[in-house]
């Protein structure tokens, strides 16, 4: 995932530093493939690699000296405003040094990591060492609207020039307060060069001006179901207009649960940068005596006297105001409240629940996407059978672990869903792909039920796709599918046993490569022998057949065999049992490995490959 910090690791000793900093900023270990192992992603060509994230826009945390890590971001630099954070850390964390984007985020993230280390943070960048502040990156909870004047500021303060610090927030900037600036006065009719301006309202800044932005409005929000998201966001942008308040200032949008999955709400949500939290209704009621406009009707619809004043004064607690009444548009109503100080949003309600729905292939990191490993780092919950689980490693440290036997596939998915309802963001573990003979499935016939909890139905809901054994099958052994193939389950426990026979007979008639899921279990070894049978009927004896085990973990074994030698005794649960169609092939090469591939087409008598 873009957002995540790459950590960059060169040798195994830096290996214990690199879960840590992994663990705190919930960053991917990027490894060296021949020194390195059990890492989020490998890499063959240090400076290719680390090219590709840089000039994608990563945060980069190398491991290593930070000479080395200089000369692989060197040859690409262009900008200090749009090149990434990157840092160096010594391979025992006692030194951190961040190299690039110090006042984007790099300083503070290396005071992070160093106190976390117990190392120390090399910090170089003048305003933090003199006034122990960085203008252009305010804490969290604040934003500068203006970040390009921050160099004339700085070459200000550097002279001597006076500064002053106005606005009706300023007393909220304490990080500004305990700084080591001199202020001349906060008085906004003193005279000073620079002016250094805390407020939650639309100001356009002055030469030598910064203006900053407390993230302390709360904007709640109700509405019709199904109403229109451009509606909403118009209506949001009239009043901060109308009342001349900075977007920047929002810190969350509120509303009732019931309105989680209300398409219109999530879609202003990401138009304005700004995460969404949720109550109930037991929790908005309590606010009825503050509110301007109570409804008997709402109330008679939710169980409480009003949604958006409700949720905005829920959010910003019994300090804050109402700044802006209800205001109704024909589907929507907004209104806005003001906290006494910054507003952070894990302090306000609970989340949208996320529900990931992850493939870790089959089971080497190397072949799980970046996709399906930065979504397990950002959760907090893990859910699935306990191997895959195991699978996954360091990846599993710092989060709650869900353990489930086999046969507990239904209580697993409801688990996962329910725990989402509750605002968690969740990973179930499937091996494979997701939604090959996996969870993804039942997830969605669950939801369609109408079993679940209110809240568990109206969570976010993201598939995410990996390796299928399938794919790592073929690969193993070749090119096996490079024609048409199909896939066939042998367990009769959802199928019955005659339409899976009808499907084998369909596929063998229509010359199909076919890759059969779970050929044999314990009580079950009668129905691979029978598909054998059936497709004997249709081709060549010596038909190759692969069977590939343990894919991607310890005792893996790969076999090609003809299809009149397969025997069910050299299968069990944890192969798949690829055979070919009538044009498949095998051959060994001089190594005396055997592969298998299907030529793509049916040669014709023009075609080259026939001619030779």
């Amino acid at each position: 995932m873009k957002n995540r910090p790459a950590i960059i690791l060169l040798s195994e000793s830096g290996m214990g530093v690199a879960s840590e900093v992994s663990a705190l900023t919930q960053g991917e270990i990027h490894g060296f493939t021949k020194r390195v192992s059990q890492v989020d992603v490998s890499f063959d060509n240090a400076s290719d690699h680390v090219a590709r994230l840089f000039l994608d826009g990563r945060t980069l945390i190398g491991v290593m000296a930070s000479g080395a890590m200089i000369r692989l971001i060197a040859p690409h630099l262009s900008d200090k405003y749009k090149d990434p954070c990157v840092l160096s850390i010594s391979d025992d964390g006692s030194s951190v040094v961040p190299l690039l984007g110090g006042h984007h985020g790099g300083n503070q993230m290396a005071r992070v990591i160093a106190n976390h280390l117990g190392g120390f943070a090399a910090v170089t960048t003048v305003g933090d060492v003199r006034y122990g502040v960085a203008l252009d990156e305010p804490p969290r909870g604040w934003r500068l609207s203006n970040p390009m004047d921050t160099k004339l500021v700085m070459a200000a303060l550097l002279i001597g020039e006076s500064v002053v610090l106005d606005g009706d927030a300023a007393e909220k900037a304490d990080w500004l307060h305990n700084s080591d600036l001199k202020f001349f006065s906060n008085n906004k009719n003193e005279t000073a060069a620079i002016r250094l301006t805390a407020t939650v309202y639309r100001t356009s800044a002055l030469d030598k001006q910064l203006v900053f932005h407390p993230r302390s409005l709360a904007i709640g929000i109700g509405c019709q179901r199904g109403a229109d998201s451009k509606e909403l966001i118009q209506l949001i942008e009239k009043i901060l207009i109308r009342e001349n308040l900075a977007s920047e200032s929002i810190s969350c949008f509120c509303t009732i649960d019931l309105k989680a999955d209300e398409a219109a709400i999530n879609t202003a949500a990401k138009y304005f940068d700004v995460p969404l939290r949720l109550f109930d209704a037991k929790v908005l009621e309590q606010q009825k005596k503050r509110l301007k406009n109570p409804s008997g009707l709402v109330f008679s619809k939710v169980g409480c006297h009003g949604v958006c004043e409700s949720s905005a004064l829920a959010a910003v607690g019994n300090d804050g105001v109402l700044l802006v009444e209800k205001v109704k548009s024909q589907s929507v109503t907004i209104a806005v409240a003001l906290s006494h100080s910054v507003l952070y949003e894990e302090k306000v309600g609970r989340p949208r629940g996320h529900l990931f729905v992850v493939g870790i292939g089959p089971g080497i990191d190397v072949w799980r996407s970046p996709e399906v490993s930065g979504l397990i780092s950002v959760s907090s919950d893990l859910v699935g059978y306990s191997l895959y689980l195991d699978l996954l490693g360091p990846l599993t440290e710092g989060k709650n672990r869900h353990d489930f036997d086999l046969g507990q596939e239904e209580s697993r998915v409801r688990h996962a869903m329910e725990l989402a309802g509750e605002g968690k963001k969740v990973s179930l573990v499937c091996s494979g792909d997701a939604g090959i003979y996996a969870m993804a499935t039942l997830v969605f016939e669950i939801y369609e039920s109408k079993v679940l909890s209110d809240s568990a139905t109206r969570i976010n809901i993201q598939v995410s796709p990996g390796i299928s054994a399938l794919q790592a099958a073929a690969a193993k052994a070749g090119a096996p599918l490079g024609h048409d193939f199909c896939t066939i389950s042998l367990s009769d426990l959802l199928t019955p046993w005659e339409v899976i026979k009808g499907r084998i007979k369909a596929a063998a008639q229509c010359d199909f490569v076919i890759a059969f899921y779970n050929p044999v279990s314990k009580n079950r070894r009668t129905q691979l022998s029978h598909a054998k049978d059936i497709l004997l009927e249709h081709r060549p004896y010596v038909t190759p057949v692969i069977l590939a085990t343990n894919l991607g973990r310890q005792g893996e074994t790969v076999q090609v065999i003809s299809l009149g030698d397969l025997d069910s005794h050299q299968v069990d649960m944890l192969t798949i049992v690829i055979v070919g169609s009538s044009k498949s092939r095998s051959f060994v090469n001089g190594e005396g490995k055997k592969w298998v591939y299907t030529p793509r087409g049916y040669p014709t008598p023009q075609s080259p490959l026939l001619a030779k």
